[in-house]
């Protein structure tokens, strides 16, 4: 092998390698992203469930009163 297919593998090498880190880094903070919309609708529905339940829980002490 000479010098130059030697430098042309290297530098293969070196630059799969750090396209591989690039692409990780990328997807470990557009999953972070993601992770932070989901708790935020996660958080929302809770709420939601929350003023449901109280909501109904009023419904049933007017029905129960009115009996």
């Amino acid at each position: 092998m000479d010098g130059a297919t030697l430098l042309t593998a290297a530098g293969t090498v070196i630059t799969i390698v750090g396209s591989n880190i690039a692409l990780i880094g990328w997807l470990r903070s557009d999953m972070k992203s993601f992770e932070i919309e989901v708790r935020g609708w996660k958080d929302e529905v809770q709420k939601e469930m929350k003023d449901f339940h109280g909501r109904l829980c009023a419904i049933e002490e007017k029905n129960k009163i009115g009996k």
